[in-house]
């Protein structure tokens, strides 16, 4: 997704991921025009849709409650702990890699249930497993639906979202994403203190980190009865020929200003001129892929290597290693995933108002910012007696910077990501375009989830200097190469 993950791809050779393409009319587009008459109604199918997202986000966090138990009950070290932790981001990459080809071939909705049983397996997997290498198996099936989710979910949103609101409405994925986050906080910290402060502590039958993984289960259930009550994406109805089911959902998600004749004719003319996609599309240009390819591609790779997801995965372990007892670092783990709400909505607000690329250019800065003040304080970790401490002053300054650096991600490039990549590409490459992207999301996402606990070992300090160095480098990206797509149609993406 998303765990994006961290943040959320199609396959290569997919036909009508995104059916839309840039057209060389003056005139606007007739999609422009849409006014839903019942917002809320919209509102519904695009929360619906992103119940899979906070799945992403519970699914890739409530791990971060049962780091130190795994290792503990498997007697691993930080090596073996990094893969198990980032066994889910191969499945991932697996599932956005595959989910566009099968939403092309049997549809949206379907991709969503599918996803929701995986999640479910998942849930009860991961919390009986009977050796470390089943663990590993089923954080790869959770991870294969969250890969799915991270694809499907911002796809299907930005086909039935009327333009006019279609950045709120997929900024709904990272809301979903950082709630499923936080939820999953709250989630293991309450079962911790059912546990007496045990994370091995046994509750009816099971220990405490094993009803941490398998609450998911109830979740999942929700999201699979959920798709059931939501339209299937038009562009996907008139690609299989079912004309009037689209123009049903047309009408109830762009309203009565848009003349249905001349959406569906639009939409048809852009399907007949576009050809199926595939990975040659993509290629073209002194290095190796088109210009805008590498744009996506360097947007998910920025997203993850300013270290985001060592918050969500490792904060419980981190804060615990420079002194902090489990009962508070819990506590400081969701009160994290509560500012990480706050930046998202933030976000949701001003996205639509200010553009994507201020949004982005201003959490860069901040992140940045922070980063580099944890780096500072976390080069005062001391140990005594084995007792590992932060002086008073460095203390306060790393909590303070923790949570000023996921506020600045969350409220730019947590929600502007996932709003960029579903809409600048143009409508012929955007399915194989999308499955590139996210599959290098999913690539830097599990090489920070593998590095962190060697680079936490080696020096603390110097891994948040890393993650520094590559928030500032983000901002010279966005500057040069970055393209605005605020208030455009899909269809003039070209």
């Amino acid at each position: 997704m998303e765990g994006l993950a961290p943040t959320p791809g199609a396959a290569a050779g997919w036909p009508l991921e995104y059916t839309v393409t840039s057209t060389p009319q003056a005139q606007a587009p007739e999609g422009r025009k849409a006014r839903p008459e019942h917002l809320s109604h919209v509102v519904f199918i695009a929360a619906s849709a992103a119940m899979g997202g906070f799945l992403f986000g519970y699914d890739s966090a409530v791990i971060n409650g049962a780091v130190v138990a795994i290792r503990d009950r498997f007697q691993v070290g930080s090596e073996a702990l990094a893969q198990v932790i980032a066994a889910a981001l191969i499945g991932c990459a697996i599932g956005a890699a595959t989910a566009g080809r099968i939403a092309d071939r049997i549809g949206r909705i379907r991709v969503m249930q599918i996803a929701a049983v995986l999640f479910a397996a998942s849930a009860i997997g991961s919390a009986v497993p009977f050796a470390l290498w089943d663990l590993a198996f089923w954080r790869i099936v959770g991870g294969i639906a969250i890969g799915m989710a991270s694809v499907i979910a911002p796809a299907y949103i930005a086909e039935v979202s009327p333009s006019a609101y279609r950045g709120r409405l997929a900024s709904f994925q990272q809301a979903a994403i950082v709630t499923g986050i936080a939820l999953s906080q709250l989630v293991n910290w309450t079962v911790l203190t059912i546990a007496d402060g045990d994370q091995r502590g046994r509750i009816g039958g099971l220990e405490a980190w094993q009803w941490m993984l398998g609450i998911e289960l109830v979740p999942a259930v929700l999201y699979g009865l959920l798709s059931l009550l939501i339209p299937e994406s038009p562009r996907y109805l008139i690609s299989v020929g079912r004309h009037a089911e689209a123009r049903k959902v047309l009408r109830d998600v762009e309203g009565r200003a848009v003349d249905l004749g001349k959406r569906v004719v639009e939409i048809e003319e852009n399907m007949r001129h576009e050809r199926k996609p595939s990975f040659r599309d993509l290629l073209g240009g002194r290095f190796l892929f088109l210009p805008i390819v590498w744009i996506g591609i360097g947007l998910s790779v920025f997203q993850q290597l300013v270290g985001i997801n060592v918050i969500f995965y490792y904060s419980s372990a981190l804060w615990q290693s420079v002194g902090v007892n489990p009962a508070s670092s819990f506590l400081y783990s969701f009160e994290t995933s509560i500012v990480n709400i706050v930046g998202t909505v933030i976000a949701m607000v001003l996205v639509d108002r200010i553009g994507r690329k201020p949004l982005a250019l201003i959490g860069s800065g901040g992140m940045a910012i922070s980063l580099g003040l944890a780096a500072w304080a976390f080069s005062y970790k001391t140990e005594a007696g084995g007792e590992v401490s932060l002086p008073g002053l460095q203390g306060t300054v790393a909590l303070f910077a923790a949570n000023f650096f996921v506020l600045f991600f969350a409220l730019s490039w947590g929600v502007v990501v996932w709003v960029l990549l579903g809409e600048m590409f143009p409508g012929k490459i955007r399915a194989a375009a999308l499955g590139v992207a996210a599959s290098a999301q999913w690539i830097a996402n599990w090489l920070i989830t593998v590095t962190f606990p060697t680079l936490s070992d080696w020096n603390l300090s110097g891994a948040y200097v890393i993650y520094t160095v590559f928030a500032a480098l983000s901002i010279p990206f966005i500057l040069k190469w970055v393209p605005e797509t605020k208030g455009k149609a899909l269809e003039e993406m070209g």
